[in-house]
């Protein structure tokens, strides 16, 4: 089987959601209209007018980076709130970060429209 996979992502403000990308993550939509279609890296993703958006309780993407430490920083200074977990021991955040036992790192966050992103490390 071929085919090519675009994450679509719901928005209750396509606006509002257009410039939190845009104001936060530094994307501009590369198709633009009542939709949006943005190209991150190899994946391209959407966003599309829903009155669900933000009803997801689980990770809708995951952006990884090379320097966690660094992207993390750069998105507290634009206002982005790290989300806190505590499922038990194996899986609790400190600070907004879960390191795995392999040093992998992982921090949760919200977009405008309540979509949780997650953001991890490369390595």
């Amino acid at each position: 089987m071929n085919f090519t996979l675009k994450l679509e992502l719901p928005a209750s403000d396509v606006e509002r959601a257009r410039t939190w990308y845009s104001q936060i993550l530094g994307l501009e939509p590369i198709e633009d209209g009542e939709e949006l279609t943005y190209q991150a890296g190899a994946t391209r993703f959407g966003i599309y007018p829903s009155t669900y958006a933000g009803t997801n309780r689980a990770t809708a993407a995951r952006l990884i980076v090379s320097d966690f430490d660094a992207v993390r920083a750069e998105l507290l200074a634009k206002g982005v709130v790290f989300e806190d977990y505590d499922f038990g021991e194996d899986f609790r955040t400190v600070d907004g970060v879960l390191v795995s036992p392999d040093g992998e790192k992982t921090a949760w966050f919200k977009d405008s429209e309540g979509n949780i992103l997650a953001l991890g490390s490369s390595d």
